[in-house]
C-alpha cells in the first residue's frame, strides 16, 4: 500500500471507531440508569437501546447510493452531523422518549456504506482487501474497548456525560474526514464494496446467504437483549456498575485468546464445525446465565463462553458472506448482511425489553438461548465454502436464473 492508501485506510477506520465507541459505550450501563427516568419501562428502555439499529438498517444502503451522486465526504459529514445532534438530544433529554429520539437520530447517521465506498475509491483493487481488513479490525476493537470503558466513564461522568462525549467524538470524526482523509480523484461504484440495486432480488434468493443473514440478525438481537439484563446480574452478584469493567476486561481478553486457535481451525477446513460450536457457545452462555446467575464465578464463565462464541462468529460471518457471494454482488450481499445485523439490534432491544418486563431476567436469558438454538438448527444445513489450494473459493457472477 502507498502512504496515501495507508492514510486513507487508517483515517477512515478512525472515523468508524469514533462512531462505534459512541454507540456502544452506553451498552453496559444504560439499562440500570434509564430505569430512573420519567416514563421508563422495560420496553421503552429496550427501545431506546436498540432503536438506532432501525434507522441504521433502513438508511445505510440509501446513504451509499446518495454518496454516488453527491459525493462521499458530503454524505459522511451529514451523517456525522446527524449523529452529533442525536447525541446532544439524548444528553439533554429529561425523559426516556427524548433519548429514544436521540438514538433514532444517531442511527440515521448511517455512514458505513459511504465510508467503505470512499475507502474503495482511495485504494487500488489489489490493496482494497487490506484496507477493509484494517477497518474491520478497528470496528471489533472499538466494541471491546467501548464495553470496558463504558462502566469506567459512567463512574466519572455518568450516562449523560457519555452522550456528550459521543457528540464530541462524532464531531472529531468530521475533523478527521476533512483534515486526514485524502480527496479521491473520482468516485465509482465498486461492486465488491457497494450495493447494486439490480442484484438485490438475486442475493435475497440465495439460501446460503439467507442463513448467514439470519445468523447475524440473531447474534445481534441476543447481544442487545443480553445487555438489558447482564448489568443487573453483575450488580446482584455484588459488583457495582462502575466496577463492572473488572469483569468485562478479562473476559474479553481471554475470549480473544480462544478466538485465534478456533479461527485457525476454521481456515484449515473445519469451518462448519467451528461455526456450529460457536453458535452452541452462544446458547451455552445464555443457559449458564439462566441457571447460574446467583453465582459470580458462573456468571463470569457464562460471559466468557458467550463472548468466545460471539467473537468467532463476528470474525467468520463476513468472510463467509464474501466467499459465498458472487464476484459481482459482494457489495450487495454485504449491504443486506449489515442491514440484517442492525435490524437484529432493534428487534433484540424491543423484544428483550418486553420479555424482561413480562418474565424478568430469566425470561431474557431463556429467550436468547432459544434464539441461539434456532440459529444452530438453521446453521446445521449450511454448505461449507468450497476449498481451493489458496483457501476458499468465491462464486462467479450470479446467473440470470434465481439461485434458490
Amino acid at each position: 500500500m502507498t502512504g496515501t492508501e495507508r492514510r486513507a485506510a487508517l483515517s477512515l477506520a478512525g472515523i468508524f471507531s469514533l462512531r462505534m465507541l459512541g454507540l456502544f459505550m452506553i451498552y453496559p450501563v444504560f439499562a440500570p440508569w434509564a430505569r430512573h427516568l420519567p416514563d421508563a419501562t422495560a420496553v421503552t428502555i429496550g427501545l431506546a437501546l436498540g432503536v438506532y439499529g432501525l434507522t441504521q438498517a433502513l438508511l445505510q444502503i440509501p446513504f451509499g447510493f446518495l454518496s454516488d451522486r453527491i459525493g462521499r465526504k458530503r454524505v459522511i459529514a451529514a451523517g456525522l452531523v446527524l449523529f452529533v445532534i442525536g447525541s446532544v438530544i439524548a444528553a439533554l433529554s429529561p425523559s426516556i422518549y427524548g433519548i429514544v429520539l436521540g438514538r433514532l437520530l444517531q442511527g440515521a447517521g448511517a455512514v458505513g456504506s459511504a465510508v467503505l465506498a470512499l475507502a474503495a475509491d482511495l485504494t487500488r483493487a489489489e490493496h482494497r482487501t487490506k484496507a477493509m481488513a484494517i477497518i474491520g479490525m478497528t470496528i471489533g476493537a472499538s466494541f471491546g474497548l467501548a464495553v470496558v470503558v463504558g462502566p469506567v466513564l459512567n463512574g466519572w461522568i455518568g450516562v449523560r456525560g457519555i452522550f456528550w462525549l459521543t457528540a464530541v467524538l462524532a464531531a472529531l470524526g468530521i475533523v478527521v474526514l476533512y483534515v486526514l482523509v485524502p480527496r479521491p480523484a473520482a468516485s465509482e461504484v465498486h461492486a465488491e464494496t457497494e450495493a447494486v440495486p439490480e442484484l438485490f432480488r438475486r442475493v435475497l434468493a440465495d439460501r446460503e446467504l439467507q442463513r448467514l443473514d439470519f445468523g447475524i440478525f440473531i447474534q445481534h438481537a441476543i447481544l442487545t437483549a443480553s445487555f438489558l439484563s447482564v448489568p443487573f446480574v453483575l450488580r446482584q452478584a455484588g459488583i457495582a456498575l462502575p466496577d463492572q469493567w473488572y469483569v468485562y476486561l478479562p473476559v474479553l481478553v481471554v475470549s480473544v485468546a480462544f478466538l485465534v486457535p478456533l479461527i485457525v481451525l476454521a481456515e484449515r477446513g473445519r469451518m462448519k464445525a467451528v461455526f456450529l460450536v460457536s453458535v452452541a457457545l452462544l446458547a451455552a452462555g445464555q443457559l449458564l446465565l439462566l441457571f447460574g446467575r446467583a453465582s459470580l464465578p458462573l456468571v463470569v464463565l457464562a460471559l466468557l463462553v458467550f463472548f468466545t462464541g460471539f467473537n468467532v462468529l463476528e470474525s467468520v460471518l463476513p468472510s463467509l458472506i464474501s466467499r459465498r457471494a458472487p464476484d459481482d454482488a459482494k457489495g450487495t450481499a454485504m449491504g443486506v448482511y449489515s442491514s440484517s445485523q442492525f435490524f437484529g439490534i432493534f428487534v433484540g432491544g424491543v423484544l428483550g425489553g418486553w420479555i424482561e418486563g413480562t418474565w424478568g431476567l430469566n425470561g431474557v436469558f431463556g429467550f436468547c438461548a432459544a434464539l441461539a438454538a434456532l440459529w444452530w438448527l438453521a446453521a446445521w444445513f449450511m454448505q461449507p465454502p468450497a476449498a481451493t489450494r489458496h483457501g476458499t473459493a468465491s462464486r462467479p457472477a450470479i446467473p440470470p436464473a434465481d439461485n434458490a
